[in-house]
């Protein structure tokens, strides 16, 4: 049986086994799969391969940045915490299932700062920087912000603001600006391209507020 914060999250969801998941995993569903799984790293791959792949989320009860780059690299669209209570689980499943990825602030950064040194390294690249005016000030001051890689709890401890308003003038900010989630917001206001990396594949992205 499932743990019940997984029943409170998705009492609609299927607890499943990898032999049985493998022939019956669909497109339209979230599959988690945590590292206490002997071959897990292998299995994420797999799943990209199968036939419409569906997003992959690695579960880790001691999350830290080697293995959630690994996970990523493996092909996964989310790297959580465990023991994640049942609102982060569904707000994880909303992200990925959108198309972003959840990944924890520090990683965030790991990813931005090995952009933008590639960028750096690009300078005859086209650089297009995201125009803040159609924000409001405090859009703008939140935007950035979020761009130097703050929490939402960090930006609203700098503004005097609530977390719950912090969120919103987020949200706002990814619809006016165009982009679906933290590290795409930070690389358009770099001047790095949001919707792919300096390879041209699809650009890392952190979760939606």
């Amino acid at each position: 049986m499932p743990p019940e914060r997984w029943l409170q999250a998705f009492p609609d969801g299927q607890w499943s086994t990898w032999s049985t998941l493998q022939g019956t995993v669909r497109a339209a569903d979230t599959v988690w799969l945590p590292v206490t799984h002997p071959d897990w790293l292998d299995c994420v791959r797999r799943l990209q391969h199968t036939q419409g792949a569906a997003p992959v989320v690695v579960l880790s009860p001691v999350p830290n940045d080697a293995e959630g780059l690994r996970a990523l690299d493996a092909g996964a669209r989310g790297y959580v915490h465990l023991f994640a209570v049942p609102a982060v689980l569904r707000e994880v499943e909303h992200v990925v299932r959108h198309g972003g990825l959840w990944v924890g602030p520090e990683l965030v950064q790991r990813l931005l700062s090995a952009t933008r040194q590639v960028l750096d390294q690009t300078p005859a690249a086209p650089r297009t920087v995201a125009d803040l005016s159609v924000l409001s000030e405090r859009e703008a001051q939140v935007a950035r912000a979020v761009a130097a890689g703050k929490s939402n709890r960090e930006v609203a401890d700098q503004l005097c603001i609530s977390e719950r308003t912090v969120k919103a003038h987020l949200g706002s900010v990814f619809d006016k600006l165009g982009v679906r989630d933290r590290l795409q917001l930070a690389l358009r206001l770099s001047g790095g391209d949001a919707a792919t990396a300096p390879d041209g594949t699809p650009a890392p992205t952190e979760a939606r507020p």
